[in-house]
């Protein structure tokens, strides 16, 4: 039995466990007890021709996929809660695992976007529709209530760092280079201030809460296959390094924090995080310290009122619920975790296996925002609205936390995938009876609809554009949370439920602590289903072209009914066509796309010849008379987000 309790498994994993992945295996090192001096130099050409062989086949076989770097952390913050503000000392060790060298660096200093005149100011003040969290606010802030990282020195390797705040960036000319496949060591020493909150970060958000500490600290910008990835903060999405993490903050002592991260001083910090209470001395500060291993992000919330409880999993992971305790909240989070627990139990069974030992649900933030092994949420909310935003938030442990694409660049495979699997989750917990409502048939009817929708408002970009360059708000949002979703169900349709479902899966192990792309996504679903789908990624991802496809007549070709389908969308798709029979019988038939190399099982179907996706029109064999048809549908069961279902179905008129 999971039961409720005020206990932590702070133990920490073993940390063989936690090996990157870049670090599991290498170049191996060739030792030999001869010499080769005497020999001849044909000889030595020959041996460093073989030398060079190995090596290569070796990493080759250690590092199957892409490079990526790592970065090591080592941070101790004072925080003074009178002014809002600390001191830290920073200690990185960053592991450069590219082929090239590099010669400078970046950190991204996010509260300094906090400041009147920012991009983030001024862009939130010229988009359409700017978010009303931000609206022009930013431009009122105080100067006690604005945020800033001011860094007050960093050295690389015991050398001074020539550096340059440029906004939310800050430019690091290196000393001296750092090599391919070796590290550097950057110490730095900073001070910063939490701005009042207004976007994910900053303090005494609309609730009350304390601290909500969201990309609080200088944090290195990402280097990958497409070089540095240093853009300004605007408010959209992120990018991080794989590495570890190891923070202490010096705190009041009757505040408490959730964090990302094991806490490895449990007996000293009480809190909740113990069994028996500890006794700590007002005024004094406590020094709560945390281990993060195998994580990209950091997080923490701090507040003195916050109720702290665990929930204990079957499996062992520990659940963490942070909230302050009202009338507004008590009920809804005291039903939270055993909800919760089943939401784990079907993501773990359906995308792949949480492999931390805990996740903590911390009230803060101004809505909800996901971060490893722990989300900011708003607290003072409805039990099926704090459950939709804990499912989502969870659900990003998947897809962003674990399968770290760069979000910057493909919004719609972190919010995307995790909108379409909290999609999922929810209609379980309907379909279970822990949140009210009845389950659907299709959850996601809802996305198909909103995306048809705007697509005819002509508001409508690409998904490849950048999250922070979308014109509004609103094409940010269709794209990356609705459009990303309607992509994986109706690649569902496309490749069949049961290689949908293994693909999931295949890619979560193949690509979890790692930074997959849109390619290495659809390549998995084309091994696991032996179909082409290069043609799908290119016309969804890359244009906003649209699916229609409509019925133009049933016509009589000798014996049988022919119907004359008509692709009136630019957009090709292969179509499953329902035939009803006037005796209350169906037949369903499969016309493939042509470039697709083949097709779903047909589990009962029939199959028709492929469609040439230049043929803008298809003649189909419908196999019955026409006087034996009642009516014919193209994609009964909405497969497709077909933007006109109007002429999806033709009606045979009755000569009676």
């Amino acid at each position: 039995m999971c039961a409720l309790s005020t206990r932590k498994s702070s133990n920490l994993r073993n940390s063989s466990q936690f090996l990157h992945p870049q670090n599991q295996g290498g170049l191996i090192n060739f030792t030999h007890d001869y010499t080769l001096e005497t020999q001849s130099i044909d000889y030595m050409k020959i041996w460093h021709s073989l030398l060079f062989c190995c090596i290569t086949l070796a990493t080759l076989q250690a590092q199957p996929d892409r490079w990526q770097q790592a970065a090591k952390y080592t941070m101790d913050i004072d925080f003074d809660v009178k002014k809002h503000q600390f001191e830290g000392k920073q200690t990185l060790v960053y592991t450069n695992n590219s082929p090239d060298t590099l010669h400078r660096a970046f950190y991204h200093l996010y509260f300094n976007a906090f400041q009147p005149k920012s991009m983030m100011d001024v862009r939130s003040q010229n988009l359409k529709d700017s978010d009303p969290r931000v609206g022009g606010r930013i431009s009122e802030l105080e100067p006690d209530e604005i945020g800033y990282h001011e860094i007050n020195s960093l050295t690389v390797d015991g050398k001074k760092a020539t550096f340059e705040v440029v906004g939310t960036i800050l430019e690091v000319q290196l000393p001296q280079p750092i090599l391919p496949n070796s590290k550097a060591v950057f110490e730095m020493e900073f001070e910063s201030q939490v701005p009042v909150q207004i976007r994910r970060s900053g303090r005494d958000n609309a609730e009350g809460i304390s601290y909500s500490m969201a990309q609080w600290y200088p944090k290195m910008a990402e280097y990958d296959y497409q070089g540095w990835h240093a853009n300004p903060y605007v408010g959209r999405e992120f990018y991080g390094i794989w590495g570890d993490f190891d923070v202490t903050i010096h705190i009041d002592s009757e505040y408490i924090i959730g964090a990302t991260g094991y806490l490895q001083n449990p007996k000293e910090i009480g809190h909740g995080y113990t069994e028996k209470a500890v006794k700590v001395k007002k005024g004094k500060k406590l020094s709560w310290h945390f281990v993060a291993p195998d994580v990209h992000d950091f997080v923490w919330g701090a507040d003195p009122e916050y109720t702290h409880t665990t929930y204990d999993r079957e499996d062992g992971m520990v659940m963490h619920f942070f909230y302050q305790e009202n009338e507004r909240t008590k009920e809804n989070w005291e039903a939270l975790p055993a909800i919760m627990d089943e939401a784990f139990a079907f993501i773990n069974e359906h995308y792949g296996q949480y492999p931390y030992e805990q996740y903590a649900f911390i009230q803060g933030g101004d809505g909800g925002m996901e971060y490893p092994m722990a989300t900011l949420i708003t607290g003072e909310r409805s039990l099926p609205s704090l459950v939709g935003v804990s499912v989502h938030e969870l659900v990003h442990s998947w897809y962003q936390m674990l399968l770290g694409t760069n979000e910057a660049l493909y919004a719609w495979m972190d919010e995307g995938f995790t909108s379409w699997a909290s999609s999922n989750v929810m209609n379980h917990l309907r379909r279970e009876g822990l949140i009210p409502g009845e389950a659907s048939d299709n959850p996601h009817l809802g996305s198909y609809m909103g995306y048809a929708n705007f697509s005819q408002s002509g508001l409508e970009e690409p998904l490849i554009t950048h999250s922070d360059h979308f014109n509004t708000n609103s094409a940010y949002g269709v794209a990356s949370y609705v459009k990303g979703a309607v992509f994986l169900e109706q690649l569902k349709y496309i490749i069949g439920e049961e290689a949908f479902d293994q693909g999931m899966l295949r890619y979560f192990d193949t690509w979890k602590f790692k930074h997959p792309n849109s390619n290495d996504f659809i390549r998995i679903m084309e091994k696991q289903s032996m179909i082409e789908l290069d043609w799908y990624r290119e016309y969804w991802i890359n244009t906003t072209h649209t699916i229609d496809y409509g019925i133009e007549n049933v016509k009589v070709d000798g014996r049988t009914a022919v119907a004359v389908l008509n692709r009136v969308g630019i957009m090709p798709m292969p179509l499953e066509v329902e035939v009803v029979l006037t005796d209350g019988t169906s037949r369903r038939i499969l016309v493939p796309l042509r470039i697709m190399r083949g097709h779903k099982p047909l589990n009962g179907m029939e199959l028709a010849e492929d469609w040439p996706w230049t043929h803008p029109q298809y003649e189909l064999d419908l196999g019955v008379k026409a006087k034996d048809i009642e009516k014919v549908v193209i994609d009964p069961d909405f497969g497709m987000a077909d933007i006109d279902r109007e002429n999806n179905t033709y009606e045979m008129i009755s000569d009676e």
